[in-house]
């Protein structure tokens, strides 16, 4: 099934982004303005092709009623397997005396959430992201925007078997930390040097027991606030970074 972007704005946005897109949808009566003008400057710089539509065929592919004229049609996204990540992180372990990180997500919800995480991932040079195929954030027009693009430009695995993907990354000599509030160290006081295999929970349960069963040892941020915790897109970066502080000498040479 396709998914479609719905909308002025996020068709422009889904164009600034670079999404992969396949054509954009534009009604026969639709009136022109400055963002229909925006869309079709966009997409004839990327080369993509604008169809004139009537709009009642618009009305019935929009699952939201929200199309305003506008839809773009998106092509799917380029996700690699399990294998592929890990040989991406054996690269950059090789590149980078002995530096990789893998960041797995356990089961994220939102797809903006994704895209922020992506984002830093993108910025600390991480490996890879691997996420669970079923019952999990994909990335969508939302990943695009806040990740800024970035998602475009760091590999996304779906596994099938989270617990058993963290297996295969021990074997390959990671070792597995997990951010929980439950854990008895703080992060600053975790050894992160080498090859790092982060795992985040979701938004409501953090991470799963069973997949807490598959890693090293746990880590938590230091709080001296009020609030409960950070959301896990502000968490992972917080992590990231402190991995990348910690192998701050294997990422001598990075750009600035």
């Amino acid at each position: 099934m396709a998914d479609y972007i719905e909308g002025k704005r996020p068709v422009v946005e889904a164009l600034r982004t670079q999404m992969p897109l396949k054509c954009v949808l534009m009604a026969d009566n639709v009136q022109r303005d400055s963002l229909i003008n925006d869309i079709l400057r966009k997409a004839k710089n990327r080369d993509i092709t604008v169809k004139t539509v009537s709009r009642k065929k618009l009305d019935e592919l929009s699952e939201r009623g929200s199309h305003q004229g506008i839809m773009a049609e998106a092509l799917p996204f380029p996700y690699v397997n399990g294998t592929a990540v890990i040989e991406a992180a054996r690269a950059s372990a090789e590149a980078h005396e002995g530096r990789a990180l893998v960041v797995v997500l356990d089961h994220l919800t939102d797809a903006g959430n994704l895209g922020a995480v992506a984002r830093s991932a993108e910025a600390v040079g991480a490996a890879g992201i691997i996420i669970p195929n079923k019952r999990s954030a994909r990335v969508t027009a939302a990943t695009y925007k806040s990740s800024a693009g970035a998602i475009a430009h760091v590999p996304v695995a779906q596994v099938a078997n989270i617990a058993s993907t963290l297996d295969r990354l021990k074997e390959e000599g990671f070792w597995v930390a997990a951010a929980t509030e439950h854990a008895a160290d703080v992060i600053w006081d975790a050894n992160l040097k080498g090859k790092i295999a982060l795992v985040m929970g979701n938004e409501a349960e953090g991470v799963s027991r069973l997949v807490l069963e598959h890693c090293d040892f746990g880590v938590k941020l230091p709080q001296v606030g009020e609030i409960a915790s950070l959301n896990v897109a502000q968490a992972s970066t917080a992590c990231m970074y402190e991995w990348l502080r910690q192998n701050r000498t294997a990422a001598e040479g990075l750009r600035g």
